[in-house]
């Protein structure tokens, strides 16, 4: 009896290790964590710091049975389908090369953007803008490919891959862009329809993900020691870390300062996926201050988000609007010393 007893526990032990295997067509993205940049940026001689500036992350992973239900009762885990995560043939390991990508750019993005600001020798050289994915279902599918080097749209060349966006951006679905593409050498014009995008009705495009590559020398040299974290959404934070290394008054003044948002060259903050669940991981980390991308305003705007996340999960961080990274400096400006 006993025996008989223990081979159905083991069975349905198997079976309920078995159900992990299963995928389901879903991703389940989760709050992630805040991670103080000090220790992962060194500028040569930087100045030191009594309070830190952290990066935020969300987790992201493949759904199954269990991770779908836990999703399903937990507010701020979010079911997305497999296809607003990854590309239409895309694998794991073509993400995470497309997602670190867009991290290197934004690295390169706040480096500029903070030797600039404060003064000091940047060097860079601009050799394209380039497609690193393509969505299925939309304009660009079958007429750009991951590779091809934009060299102009509507007759006008752009500098970043932000600028590039921002231009698309600003036009409407039904719209046309005429852009100049080389493709092995060889140049060719592809005029486009723009599309409103499935998952966010209000915003058009053509469905690519760009990336600019350039090389950039500064004085003095600094060091990043970011591994296996992707996507562009560190931008603001890294430039105010980078900032903060290389002027002698501390900007922290002794707060824990989180945040994000892309940063382009000239400082403009843009916005980021997943607001509400840095939102959450910020808090939960004990952070003081949590910068968002204000979107000049914009009725939905990241900032308007994560003030209502905060208020949802009673949170006593100060949730404070950017449009540039000049904002978010103002603000740190205006702080009083933490007491200790």
């Amino acid at each position: 009896m006993k025996a008989k007893h223990f081979r159905w526990v083991f069975i349905i032990l198997i079976l309920l290790i078995a159900i992990t295997f299963i995928k389901l067509p879903y991703y389940i993205t989760q709050p992630g964590e805040a991670s103080e940049l000090r220790p992962l940026i060194k500028v040569d001689g930087g100045y030191p710091e009594k309070g830190s500036l952290s990066l935020m992350t969300v987790k992201v992973g493949p759904a199954n049975p269990y991770t779908y239900l836990w999703a399903k009762v937990h507010p701020y885990d979010e079911i997305v389908p497999d296809e607003s995560i990854k590309e239409e043939g895309e694998t794991d390991s073509d993400y995470m090369k497309r997602q670190l990508q867009m991290m290197k750019s934004s690295q390169e993005n706040a480096v500029i953007a903070a030797y600039q600001k404060a003064g000091k020798q940047v060097k860079y050289s601009f050799n394209g803008i380039y497609a690193s994915s393509v969505v299925s279902n939309m304009p660009a599918k079958g007429k750009i490919k991951v590779g091809d080097k934009i060299i102009s749209a509507d007759g006008k060349k752009y500098e970043s891959a932000e600028k590039l966006i921002d231009y698309i951006s600003s036009k409407k679905a039904g719209e046309k862009v005429t852009f100049n593409i080389e493709r092995d050498t060889k140049e060719k014009t592809v005029t486009l329809k723009l599309k409103s995008f499935p998952d966010d009705p209000k915003r058009a495009g053509i469905g690519v993900a760009l990336y600019t590559d350039r090389n950039v020398k500064v004085k003095p040299d600094l060091h990043f020691s970011i591994e296996n974290i992707g996507g562009p959404s560190a931008g603001l934070m890294m430039s105010l870390e980078i900032y903060n290394q290389l002027t002698k008054p501390d900007e922290t003044k002794g707060y824990n300062i989180a945040g994000t948002g892309t940063i382009d060259v000239d400082g403009k903050v843009g916005p980021i996926g997943g607001i509400d669940q840095k939102v959450v991981a910020a808090d939960k980390a004990g952070k003081d201050i949590f910068f968002a991308p204000n979107q000049n305003g914009a009725e939905n705007s990241d900032y308007k988000n994560a003030v209502k996340t905060a208020k949802a999960i009673k949170s006593d961080m100060k949730i404070v609007p950017v449009d540039t990274m000049q904002d978010a400096l103002d603000y740190l400006d205006k702080l009083k010393v933490k007491s200790t």
